[in-house]
């Protein structure tokens, strides 16, 4: 049992304009091959749920948003790394839960960073109530049933091919979820519908993945 225990309750939420605001990270690692290193990224399981998502959680007012996106890496997903970085974008979006997605409070702001593993739990906080796994970048695609994830997932691929870092003088890319159908406000949240793989190196947002990441 680990002793780190994870934070629970919102009295120090942060929102901005009702939008609870929401930090997190996708963790890497670079998997060593026969001739090269391949990179892998870290998702966990949603709790009650098949979802696969990466580690993400309510930005605190204690906290700076580098420090929550750790925070929360380390209570879900058991690791510990580097914060590369500037965010990877800012994304709007409804919460999964269904009690609240459906209130007024239901929207959320998240900041997606990237973090390079250095070091992997045997237990955590949340062990329980998730699962966690490593995941070439395609399957990663494959998995991520909401599009924000995705769009993430797709700014950090070009990090990666930038060689690691967010440049500075870039904005963070700020996507604005469409208005849900009907069918999505009764489930209240946001599923992807292309979030796939087209072909061995190239994802369904037109991105050009280096060979040496799948082989």
């Amino acid at each position: 049992m680990s002793s780190i225990v994870a934070r629970t309750g919102r009295h120090l939420q942060r929102y901005d304009n009702n939008l609870r605001l929401v930090s997190g990270c996708i963790p890497y690692r670079l998997a060593k091959t026969k001739d090269q290193n391949q990179i892998e990224v870290l998702m966990v399981s949603s709790p009650n749920r098949d979802d696969m998502v990466f580690p993400k959680g309510g930005w605190e007012s204690d906290e700076t948003v580098e420090e929550a996106a750790c925070r929360e890496a380390l209570e879900e997903a058991g690791v510990r790394g580097n914060l590369k970085g500037n965010p990877l974008g800012v994304w709007e979006f409804r919460s999964k839960s269904r009690q609240e997605a459906c209130s007024v409070e239901g929207g959320c702001k998240g900041y997606m960073f990237v973090l390079e593993v250095t070091e992997e739990l045997e237990t955590w906080p949340e062990q329980n109530n998730r699962n966690r796994k490593w995941v070439k970048i395609e399957e990663a695609f494959a998995l991520c049933r909401y599009e924000w994830m995705c769009n993430a997932l797709t700014e950090f691929v070009k990090v990666m091919e930038n060689g690691g870092n967010k440049k500075e003088h870039e904005t963070p890319v700020e996507n604005k979820e469409e208005k849900p159908s009907k069918q999505e406000d009764e489930d209240c949240q946001l599923m992807s519908t292309n979030c796939h793989v087209n072909g061995p190196r190239t994802t369904s947002y037109g991105v050009m993945l280096p060979a040496s990441i799948f082989l």
